[in-house]
């Protein structure tokens, strides 16, 4: 079954939240809750995300908690960002309840705290605030560090801890739903001879990120001169390439048995050559 989680990146348009050493709560709180949704979105199956904001816009608390519970939401994590000179990482829940609130709050709470070594961990609290007291899910509302603590700020100035604090409070709401995480399944046009077979849509830039290489290793090693490839068109992606520059009086004919190859073997590796019988002086032909 599907999970449904809400996340609500505090404040918003009119509303900057807290302000301290050139930041403001409402980029912060955005910034981490589009980590958190592309998070879960990329690695974890049967999840729905839906964000209070996707932009800097204006809109009550009553309009975010009414929108989660309209839409059915199996959990409510609203991100925020602290100030009133402290230091650290604190979490929040309504006033007495169950454990499976409590569960959720858990396991986000600790997640973040590996994020956020070096900083207090200020624990685990309960409070009257409304988006946990009328949110009808499990809620959970974090206050990731302070904005008005030079080190805490130094902390959320970095783009890749903004991304952390995502990640960590993604994985948390994983774990509580025990969401499973996406088939990794190998290419299948892979094969054990390092070839890949292009489909269509392919590019080299795409095929280079999936190999862990890059554009310009890809085309040496298949002797392209430029970028355009083809649906079918068989691609080595590891390896080695041998190479041949081509002579005045040179044929495919004489080149393949220099190589102890055949004709139609060089033209498969060499997509360039369009008519076997034109090559010419200078031109690198792929021999291996």
């Amino acid at each position: 079954m599907t999970k449904k989680i809400y996340l609500d990146p505090g404040h918003g348009g009119s509303d900057p939240g807290a302000q301290g050493n050139g930041l403001k709560e409402k980029d912060l709180t955005l910034k981490i809750a589009k980590y958190a949704r592309d998070y879960l979105q990329s690695n974890y199956s049967n999840v729905s995300i839906k964000m209070s904001r996707t932009g800097d816009t204006t809109k009550s608390l009553n309009a975010r908690t009414n929108e989660a519970n309209k839409w059915g939401a199996d959990a409510f994590v609203s991100i925020h960002i602290n100030a009133g000179g402290g230091t650290g990482f604190e979490s929040f829940v309504y006033l007495g309840v169950g454990s499976s609130t409590k569960n959720l709050q858990n396991a986000i709470h600790d997640e973040v705290m590996k994020v956020c070594k070096g900083f207090r961990d200020r624990g685990k609290k309960q409070a009257n605030f409304h988006v946990l007291r009328e949110s009808r899910m499990v809620a959970c509302l974090t206050e990731n560090l302070f904005i008005d603590t030079k080190a805490d700020a130094d902390f959320l100035k970095k783009e890749a801890n903004l991304k952390k604090l995502g990640q960590a409070h993604a994985i948390g709401i994983a774990k509580y739903f025990g969401l499973k995480k996406k088939a990794t399944s190998k290419p299948s046009t892979k094969t054990s001879t390092g070839t890949y077979t292009v489909k269509s849509g392919d590019t080299l830039w795409s095929i280079a990120q999936k190999y862990g290489t890059t554009v310009s290793k890809l085309k040496a090693l298949n002797g392209l001169t430029s970028d355009l490839i083809r649906p079918g068109q068989k691609l080595k992606v590891s390896g080695s390439a041998t190479y041949y520059t081509v002579k005045k009086g040179d044929t495919l004919s004489h080149i393949a048995v220099r190589y102890k190859t055949t004709v139609s073997n060089l033209v498969k590796l060499n997509p360039s050559i369009k008519n076997p019988n034109l090559i010419y002086p200078g031109q690198r032909i792929r021999v291996k």
